[in-house]
């Protein structure tokens, strides 16, 4: 008796929580202001070349629901939300029924969401999957059902919603696939449309007919199981020839909805531009977008993971000098899956995390031939706790490498032996001061990536590097003017000197090592396959955790990082590790094409002398040793023959 009126209480609350929360939120509704749907989201939106790439309401062509073809409408009311006009912007039976298929099927494949929820988040909202914007997203279909009748909502929703090719709106795709106007056309043309929206890209009849045609028969199938249309106009329908207007090679790129994306969520943080923007009229928002960068990251992504794998992906790619992002692909596939990684997402970093260690390694005394013994070693601290770390396939050289050396083979015995010398708050010091804000804990495993940080903050921390010491602020949006051109917001680009410049300079030129073919010894630099591939000098740095595989590279021209997993953290198999490389390569020769390093790399400062060593060890170079390297020190920091190392004491007497 005791645990049932513990659970009717419970029960008691839970709905009286429920009952509160809505009644607030139609308290809202009521007293808030009526939103202007024809005119939300009227953005127009530039590339860096201040050329046009996404235009919102004033891009679509808009037609009464009357001068819509009937076949239109009741095809997407039945694809889309049959009970439409009975609901008030939710089908609670519908979002019941979907939530037991994807908890049967365990999956997420069951959509649940109304017209007025999709047209809500066309208009308002990103595709972020947060609780933040799954509520506002409720708030935006109260308000939409409150102000305007069903018809005014359905003719919103079709002159907004995207046919693929950039064609928003009915009317501006019955032009283009078929050359006549939304009233004009037929049951097979309109369930060929209509099937569109679902996955714009793939169920395009240009891009994939035998799709488009399965997705145009499940719609025709959706509307005899409602009654609209029988038996022989469905198969009449599916067997008619059509005949295609648009221009089949017309290039498309899917992946600009995540910069896009990206761009709303930037706008929203600036306080210069009031919270109520998408009700503004003719907001011209320049961006530092780079096309063409754009399209050969979206086809490297396609022609470098299969298809048929679940794998994701993320990118950025950043002017180090001004913090612009160039590019940025939130996923493999937007119509797949809108959800913009780049910006919603913190993975575990793994090994991109020790060039911040190394760089405080550097300012404490650390030189590029500064040495630690590679081998198997458990530390013992004073609580007696243990710690083992291990290097990659537990390779170990037993004798003392440089760090040089340790950068090559991103070495986890040398990174936990510096970082414990120097104490953890090195390492977070450097890292607060170029920019990363994730919370770090003060652990042994620290450089080694255990903590999980955004790919923009990685790419901004990278920056400071590549900028010579300067930290910089990553934007997307450069100006925005109004729609009589007065400036509302500019991006000031300001640099912060936070590091110390002949110190970046040794540093990035260590991060080189990464695929230097004079680093082969008992092991390969990670990155040695790169070796005869670059055509351009760059420093490089990966990181590999059980889940996350990170590239990040730079030099004065351009950051890339780089990011491939699974989203449920799934372990990558062996193949799955090359995926990031390959897109980092092929990204960042493509935006450096043409220059040579001397336009690109970075020029030594006085302060910094130039001496062969031998790589691995570090030590003076001698005439017996097969191999030489150019290593750069701070002048009065060169090694000698006589100097004494940074040796096993050391570190353990910090580790106790």
């Amino acid at each position: 008796m005791k645990k049932k009126h513990i659970f009717r209480k419970i029960l008691f609350t839970f709905l009286l929580l429920i009952i509160i929360s809505i009644s607030s939120a139609y308290l809202y509704v009521k007293t808030s202001p009526k939103l202007m749907i024809n005119t939300a989201n009227n953005l127009i939106l530039y590339d860096n070349n201040n050329e046009v790439f996404f235009k919102g309401n004033e891009s679509k062509e808009w037609v009464n629901l009357d001068n819509i073809s009937d076949y239109v409408i009741k095809a997407t009311i039945s694809a889309e939300d049959k009970n439409f006009y009975k609901h008030k912007g939710f089908d609670f039976l519908r979002i019941i029924k979907a939530s037991f298929i994807n908890i049967k099927n365990r999956s997420n494949i069951q959509g649940a969401s109304t017209i007025t929820q999709q047209y809500a988040k066309n208009l308002f909202l990103t595709f972020d999957k947060t609780w933040k914007r799954k509520w506002e997203e409720m708030l935006y279909t109260m308000r939409i059902e409150a102000n305007y009748s069903k018809d005014e909502i359905l003719e919103g929703y079709l002159n907004t919603i995207n046919y693929g090719h950039g064609k928003y709106g009915i009317e501006n795709a019955a032009k283009f696939y078929f050359n006549k106007s939304a009233k004009e056309l037929d049951l097979a043309q309109a369930s060929m449309l209509v099937g569109i929206p679902k996955a714009p890209t793939k169920f395009s009849p240009f891009n994939d007919m035998k799709a488009a045609k399965e997705r145009q028969l499940i719609i025709l199938n959706s509307m005899v199981k409602n009654e609209v249309i029988s038996e022989e106009e469905k198969n009449k329908a599916y067997n008619e020839e059509l005949v295609l207007i648009g221009k089949e090679n017309e290039e498309e790129i899917s992946s600009i909805m995540y910069y896009q994306d990206a761009v709303s969520k930037e706008l929203e943080t600036l306080k210069d531009i009031p919270a109520s923007f998408n009700d503004s009229k003719g907001l011209k928002v320049y961006t530092n977008l780079n096309m063409s960068m754009q399209k050969k990251l979206e086809t490297t992504i396609n022609e470098t993971i299969p298809e048929d794998i679940e794998i994701e992906t993320s990118v950025v790619m950043m002017d180090p000098n001004t913090g612009g992002i160039v590019a940025l692909v939130g996923g493999k596939d937007y119509d797949k899956s809108p959800y913009n990684r780049a910006i919603s997402s913190k993975r575990q970093v793994g090994s991109t995390m020790k060039p911040y260690l190394y760089y405080a390694a550097l300012e404490n005394g650390f030189t590029s031939s500064s040495a630690f013994t590679s081998e198997q070693t458990t530390f013992t601290f004073s609580n007696q706790d243990n710690y083992s770390p291990k290097n990659y396939n537990n390779k170990y050289g037993n004798k003392p490498i440089s760090m040089g050396t340790a950068i090559a083979y991103s070495e986890n015995i040398y990174a936990v032996k510096t970082h414990l010398f120097l104490g953890s708050d090195a390492l977070i010091n450097v890292a607060r001061r170029v920019g990363i804000t994730s919370p770090l804990e003060e652990v042994p495993s620290l450089p080694l990536g255990t903590n999980e940080i955004n790919i923009i903050e990685m790419a901004a921390g990278y920056s400071a590097f590549a900028n010579e010491g300067y930290k910089i602020k990553p934007h997307l949006i450069e100006k925005i003017e109004d729609n009589n051109g007065n400036i509302l917001y500019q991006a000031e680009n300001n640099k912060e000197l936070v590091l110390n410049s002949s110190l970046t300079f040794i540093l990035n030129n260590l991060l080189t090592a990464t695929y230097d073919p004079d680093y082969i010894d008992y092991n390969y630099p990670t990155a040695i396959n790169l070796s005869s591939k670059l055509k351009h000098k760059y420093a490089l740095k990966s990181g590999t955790t059980n889940s996350d595989n990170w590239n990040i590279g730079f030099n004065k021209d351009i950051v890339c990082a780089v990011w491939a997993g699974y989203d449920n953290n799934k372990e990558l198999t062996t193949s799955d590790y090359k995926y990031a490389q390959n897109i980092w390569y092929n990204a960042v020769e493509f935006y450096e094409e043409g220059k040579t390093d001397e336009e690109t790399w970075y020029k030594k400062p006085s302060n910094v002398t130039a001496m062969f060593v031998e790589p691995i060890s570090g030590r003076p170079a001698n005439e017996t040793d097969e191999k030489k390297k150019l290593m750069y020190f701070i002048k009065g920091t060169e090694p000698s023959t006589t100097d004494k190392t940074f040796d096993e004491i050391a570190s353990n007497e910090n580790a106790s």
